[in-house]
This record gives C-alpha cells, sequence and structure tokens, in this order.
C-alpha cells in the first residue's frame, strides 16, 4: 500500500512538473508580426529587439515591450497663439512620426508619443509667435518645412524621424477677418483702376498714331468716314447720314477769308 501511494504521488508531481514546463514555454513563446519589435529586457539590462516572426523568452525573467514601426499620426491640439504683428491666432497640425530605432524610443524616453506631442505643441507656438499673420496665411509650406526641422531634430535622440508636419487651421478674430476683407477689396478696386488707366493709355497711344497716318494721308480719313456710314446703316436706324467732302468745307472757308 505505502508503494502505491508513493506512486501516485509521484505521479501527480511528474504531472505538474510537465503542467508547469508546459505553462512555461506557452508563455515565453512569443510572435511578433512584420511591423512590429519586441525590445527585450533581461533582469533589468536591455537585451536587444527581436522580430519580427516567433521566439522565446525565459518568463519572469525576460520582460518585453512591443514597438509599432509603422508611420503615426500625432494630433497637435489646438494652440493659441500670438503672431509677431499681434494677431491672437489658434492654430492646430498634425505630425507623422516613425519609430526607426525601437530600442532608443523605449530607453531614452519614457513615452515617446507623448514627449512627441510635448515638443510639437512648444515648437508649433515658438514658429507662430515668430511669424506674421500673412506668412502665416501665405507661407505655410515654409512653415510646415521649418516645424518638421525642428520637431525632427528635437526627436532624433529618441529613434524617432518626423517625415512630415502639416498646419491644419488657422483661425483669426472676426474683426480681422472682416479688416482682411475690406483690405482685399481695396485691393481688388485698386487694381481695377490700374487696368482701367493702363487700358486707356494704351487707347490713346493708338489714337495718336491713327491721328497721325489721317494728317498725312487724307484718304484714310475719307475711308474710316465711309466705314463709320457702313456700320451705322447696317443696323436698324432711321438717321440718315449725308456726307460731305472735305474740300467743300475748306472752300467756302477760303471764301470766307476772302
Amino acid at each position: 500500500m505505502a508503494f502505491d501511494w508513493m506512486s501516485q504521488v509521484l505521479t501527480y508531481v511528474i504531472a505538474f512538473v510537465v503542467l508547469m514546463a508546459v505553462l512555461i514555454l506557452a508563455n515565453g513563446i512569443k510572435i511578433i508580426k512584420e511591423y512590429e519589435r519586441a525590445v527585450i529586457f533581461r533582469l533589468g539590462r536591455l537585451k536587444g529587439a527581436k522580430g519580427p516572426g516567433i521566439f522565446f523568452i525565459i518568463p519572469v525573467v525576460d520582460k518585453m515591450f512591443k514597438v509599432d514601426l509603422r508611420t503615426g499620426v500625432l494630433d497637435v491640439p489646438v494652440q493659441e497663439v500670438i503672431t509677431r504683428d499681434n494677431v491672437p491666432v489658434r492654430v492646430n497640425a498634425i505630425v507623422f512620426y516613425r519609430v526607426m530605432d525601437p530600442e532608443k524610443s523605449i530607453v531614452q524616453v519614457q513615452n515617446f508619443v507623448q514627449a512627441s506631442s510635448q515638443i510639437s505643441q512648444t515648437t508649433l507656438r515658438s514658429i507662430i509667435g515668430q511669424s506674421h499673420l500673412d506668412q502665416l496665411l501665405s507661407e505655410r509650406e515654409h512653415l510646415n518645412a521649418k516645424l518638421q526641422e525642428i520637431i525632427d531634430e528635437a526627436t532624433d535622440p529618441w529613434g524617432i524621424k518626423v517625415s512630415a508636419v502639416e498646419i491644419k487651421d488657422v483661425e483669426v478674430p472676426k474683426q480681422m477677418q472682416r479688416a482682411m476683407a475690406r483690405q482685399a477689396e481695396a485691393e481688388r478696386e485698386r487694381r481695377a483702376k490700374v487696368i482701367n488707366a493702363e487700358g486707356e493709355l494704351q487707347a490713346s497711344q493708338k489714337l495718336s498714331e491713327a491721328a497721325g497716318v489721317m494728317a498725312t494721308q487724307p484718304m484714310t480719313l475719307q475711308l474710316r468716314m465711309l466705314q463709320t456710314i457702313a456700320e451705322v446703316s447696317a443696323e436698324n436706324a432711321t438717321t440718315v447720314i449725308l456726307p460731305i467732302p472735305i474740300e467743300i468745307l475748306e472752300f467756302f472757308k477760303r471764301k470766307s477769308e476772302e
């Protein structure tokens, strides 16, 4: 009987050991997707990054952090900024980033997403505060490139690559919007007057040239008169025009002078 009891206990122990080994093996097997990396720490020391695919870690001894390598989009909240020409505006932006070094993104910074968001907010306020309102509205691509350069330089020690920064919306006070509308209307009126004046100048120059030609060749004046009569008669007009040759008028003028 004692032998049977010992054999049963031994069976239970072996089964328990096998079960624990299976659980440890199951817990130690990890599968990482193609766009992920696993940063491994063994007893607190950095072991390295693994993946993609299947690999084994030692439970309890190893600790794993997953890092997504796909391009992420960071939405920068609305920032209230005063521009260089003292105009209050509300601006927000989006930041496109990607983890290039998984180990640095875990070791060098506590939370790289939050840290990138904070540095993006402060940089956005700084750049907008150094710009005029006209630059913010008309030179947005230049400001985007400048923001991308500064944020990328700040996040580079964390293994983060900022590929692009885009300013989304710029909210201007309503009073400033009305002033800008009046300015745009005045600019359009100025351009219309300039175009009209240039047209009158060109027309006067052409008329002066035509008058010079007619002065040297009187026959052209008569031809022009006949063309005008033809144009008037082509319309349904009741007015009858009888042309009088200029020579007759000159003859009567000479007679009156005599």
